[in-house]
């Protein structure tokens, strides 16, 4: 069965998003980030990661632009990458991205 494993979201204040989450909820900071393509941190409930994300610049934020404050994307770990995809097509699904194994 699949599963959510992280939730990305996008903001220009990584620290004090950051921070909201750790005070109100309770989230664990497991790691931060800080390249030339964005800064932020990742959290956790011990269950489901959540990245907090000060993308850099527009081309690595996609659409929406580096500007964009809100849900980026979700992660989800599946057992079958082509059956997954496959889903996908079916169900006319266009994801963003590639379908990959990707690890964050």
């Amino acid at each position: 069965m699949p599963k959510i494993k992280h939730i990305a979201i996008a903001t220009q204040d990584a620290e004090k998003t950051a921070k909201f989450y750790k005070e109100v909820f309770d989230l664990r900071e497991i790691a931060q980030l800080d390249s030339a393509n964005a800064k932020g941190f990742f959290l956790s409930d011990g269950n489901i990661n959540m990245a907090i994300l000060d993308f850099q610049n527009d081309a690595v934020a996609g659409e929406r632009g580096k500007d964009y404050s809100g849900i980026h994307h979700i992660g989800f770990e599946v057992e079958d990458l082509e059956e997954t995809e496959n889903r996908l097509a079916k169900a006319n699904a266009k994801p963003m991205d590639d379908v990959n194994n990707a690890l964050v």
